[in-house]
């Protein structure tokens, strides 16, 4: 792969022997080119400008940096975007046409089963079997739990009226909170610990949306 003069200047400074993936780590770890930024506002990070970035690569520290560094970025991504769910044939992340590269199936699968194995994505199998997307957790069922009892706290809602499942996440009273836009299926699971701490309960309306929730 091509080394930018940015990453051997640097690589020049250090006064010992530097190896290859040593250098791709630097170039991972540097603001070496300039950042792109998406029609959403979305500012990317420069070592999404990295080439390397692009390959998987063999040894394990440096494939070990780059998988956190792609975690990183579908999240950010997603979140910002309020996207809940990824195609992994149209996600415009894992191809980066100014520079040239792009990841391949193979390589797009390592990244997403690491999303998955670290429980940040779980797999959404088509009606054929198939892994054509990945449902991104931009917050953990867990932490869901945790934002939706702080922000009952904070609303007065915690011995309070009851509210509907359609409320807690494109209610008025979500909005610009880590609610807003939350995918139901993530809310549910965590209105559903919630209840196993004893600090909800979920009684069924006459739709899904319906469905109501009081905090204790």
């Amino acid at each position: 792969f091509k080394i930018f003069p940015h990453v051997l200047k640097c690589a020049i400074v250090v006064d010992k022997e530097i190896s290859l993936h040593e250098l791709i780590l630097l170039g991972l770890n540097l603001s070496i080119m300039s950042n792109k930024v998406d029609d959403g506002s979305f500012q990317y990070p420069p070592f999404y400008s990295f080439p390397p970035f692009f390959t998987i690569q063999p040894v394990l520290a440096t494939r070990n940096k780059q998988l956190e560094q792609w975690r990183a970025l579908i999240l950010s991504y997603h979140s910002h975007h309020r996207l809940r769910s990824l195609s992994v044939r149209d996600c415009l992340l894992f191809a980066n046409d100014i520079i040239g590269r792009r990841l391949t199936p193979g390589e797009i699968s390592t990244v997403l089963d690491d999303l998955v194995k670290k429980g940040r994505g779980e797999w959404e199998e088509d009606e054929y079997g198939g892994r054509t997307r990945c449902r991104i957790l931009w917050r953990t069922p867990e932490e869901i739990a945790d934002d939706l009892y702080d922000w009952a706290e904070k609303n007065g809602n915690v011995g309070g009226g009851v509210c509907t499942v359609y409320e807690l996440h494109s209610g008025e009273d979500v909005v610009g909170t880590a609610l807003e836009g939350a995918d139901e299926t993530l809310l549910r699971r965590a209105i559903a610990i919630l209840e196993e701490r004893g600090k909800c309960r979920l009684f069924q309306g006459e739709t899904s949306d319906e469905d109501g929730i009081k905090f204790f």
